[in-house]
């Protein structure tokens, strides 16, 4: 997973394209709701890449705190209080995806390809300062899938908006939303 790449061919790079809002006000009502799903899939995935890294910080965390407390016990012990989502302050937007993400296997490799040096699954093999360094790691690729799924979100929302106008001005009916269906 890297970065949007202007003229790239990945859909986040079509999404993120200065030219994907272009001409909303004058392109078919099917064609925006085509770019807002197209939007969204992206929206899903960066989402689901997200989630895959909280929990890696997660457990990188604990295995940090558990070795500053001095616990003499195993982190495997605590893993599904670590991974809970009790407690987590960052619950993200709120917003309801409709599609599944795609190309789970690709991010997964990307996910596990950041944090290659230390594999979560023996962190307590690896020295303090290697798992902060992939800690660190972890947290720079996340601000950065971070940061691009609030630029998607924003093309979402200008594509929603876009839909709404149309509904609210007459320009769309309701006929034309069951047609979707």
């Amino acid at each position: 997973m890297t970065s949007p790449v202007p003229g790239g061919r990945r859909r986040i790079d079509l999404v993120l394209s200065v030219d994907f809002l272009e001409d909303l006000e004058t392109a078919t009502l099917d064609d925006v709701r085509q770019r807002r799903r197209e939007a969204e899939q992206e929206d899903a995935d960066l989402s689901y890449i997200r989630r895959m890294l909280q929990g890696r910080m997660d457990i990188l965390r604990a295995e940090l705190s558990r070795r500053s407390n001095g616990g003499d016990d195993k982190l495997v012990d605590h893993l599904s209080r670590i991974l809970s989502d009790v407690g987590r302050a960052d619950h993200g937007l709120g917003r309801y995806l409709t599609v599944e993400p795609s190309r789970v296997d690709e991010h997964r490799r990307a996910v596990e390809q950041v944090i290659a040096d230390v594999g979560v699954s023996d962190v307590e093999g690896h020295s303090d300062d290697e798992v902060r360094a992939a800690l660190a790691r972890v947290e720079e690729f996340e601000r950065g899938v971070s940061e691009d799924r609030q630029a998607v979100q924003k093309v979402m929302d200008a594509l929603t908006a876009e839909v709404t106008r149309r509904y609210r001005t007459g320009a769309a009916s309701v006929e034309d939303l069951l047609a979707e269906r």
